[in-house]
């Protein structure tokens, strides 16, 4: 089987299963637009295992095929290209990882697929120790806000097992003024979980900022603690 063909046939498939109804229900998640077939998961994930049960089928082709998926634009083949390429985690590489990171040039242009990317994909490249935080040091200044986002989604990973989480900090210290919500929001999330293992680090890190980093990181990174416990990381009234 060729890309080409693997394409054709997710696309075929995907044209067969459309749903009108399930595109309306997704739609309000993605004020950036949702050009969806309308796949229910139980479609997705059956197409997902009928074409890794052919033997054809293997990371070089889902690579190509992922290639030409990511660009449709098409929300369910992006996430066919995610989904089909985590099955063959055990053989990343250095090569795998430069292959797929121009998938936010070509086509990763929303916070789903951003964090699914992270999860599924850059996750078992953390894990397998393919790649370090080095590796995404010019995601910080990519074109794509979604690329710089993928920076602290992709390090929720690592606070599982980092003992010094410092830097990390320094690591993200770049887009602490991203003036993009996406962005910000990723970097909230990850202060927000950071604190729930070392809070006396990143409270640190977080009075450091307070008064130049966009309140939205902090209204996300803030999210789990006390009204009491919130008012130490307000900006200076003074400012």
């Amino acid at each position: 089987m060729k890309a080409a063909e693997l394409c054709e046939d997710i696309r075929s498939y995907c044209l067969a299963n459309a749903n009108e109804a399930v595109v309306k229900k997704y739609a309000r998640y993605f004020r950036e637009g949702y050009d969806a077939y309308g796949l229910t998961t139980e479609k997705f994930n059956e197409k997902v295992t009928s074409i890794l049960k052919d033997k054809g089928v293997d990371m070089k082709l889902v690579i190509e095929a992922g290639n030409l998926l990511v660009k449709s634009g098409k929300y369910e083949e992006t996430g066919f290209a995610i989904c089909l390429l985590k099955e063959f985690s055990e053989q990343f590489d250095i090569g795998t990882f430069k292959a797929v990171e121009k998938w936010f040039q070509s086509g990763i242009v929303n916070w789903a697929h951003t964090d699914i990317f992270c999860g599924e994909l850059l996750s078992r490249f953390f894990e397998k120790k393919v790649i370090t935080l080095k590796d995404l040091s010019k995601w910080r200044i990519a074109k794509n806000k979604y690329q710089r986002r993928a920076v602290p989604v992709a390090m929720l990973e690592l606070l599982k097992t980092a003992k010094n989480y410092e830097p990390m900090f320094v690591f993200i210290e770049p887009l602490m003024t991203d003036e993009e919500e996406k962005v910000q929001q990723g970097l909230g999330w990850f202060l927000r979980e950071a604190w729930k293992i070392k809070r006396k680090e990143t409270e640190i890190f977080l009075l450091k900022w307070k008064n130049n980093a966009p309140r939205k990181i902090y209204h996300y990174a803030t999210e789990k603690m006390t009204a009491q416990e919130k008012k130490r990381f307000k900006r200076d009234e003074s400012r």
